[in-house]
């Protein structure tokens, strides 16, 4: 959330938003390199939690699509974001105290699907809170129970 709400505000405030890039920057970084670990653990543990055990059909489906590009668009997002502060320079701006206006980020390549990605993932992450207060409230099948900290049910 860090990242999408700095991101925003630094599209927002333009070539003012050193402030918010750089948080944007950290917390971008920050949650790809989770996603890889996440992913990583996966691999060598082999612990993959299945988003809906009883989701059949339809709900099913959209349940694993869901699941997936929740993995997927980090990653591409983390990718394109180090692809910009790479051509664009910024990085010796944002953190090497080099003074000077910031660049021009949309005449970058990856900025469009950078953009694309960050408006996807508000969507998913809206589809994810929604389905996860269905299951709470309308089916009470203990679903928040199963995602939590504790041991599986």
């Amino acid at each position: 959330l860090v990242a999408l709400v700095s991101g925003f505000g630094a599209e927002a405030f333009g070539q003012e938003a050193h402030g918010a890039l750089r948080a944007h920057v950290a917390a971008g970084l920050t949650v790809g390199l989770l996603t890889l670990a996440r992913i990583a653990w996966w691999w060598l543990a082999d612990v993959r939690p299945d988003p809906a055990p009883d989701a059949e059909g339809m709900r099913g489906s959209l349940a694993r699509t869901v699941h997936i590009l929740l993995i997927v668009v980090p990653v591409g997002m983390a990718a394109s974001g180090i692809g910009m502060m790479v051509l664009s320079g910024a990085g010796a701006q944002l953190f090497g105290g080099v003074p000077g206006a910031l660049p021009e980020f949309d005449k970058l390549l990856p900025r469009a699907p950078h953009g694309i990605g960050a408006r996807v993932l508000v969507a998913l992450i809206g589809l994810h809170v929604s389905a996860a207060l269905y299951h709470h409230f309308a089916r009470r099948d203990a679903l928040i129970r199963r995602m939590w900290f504790s041991s599986r049910t």
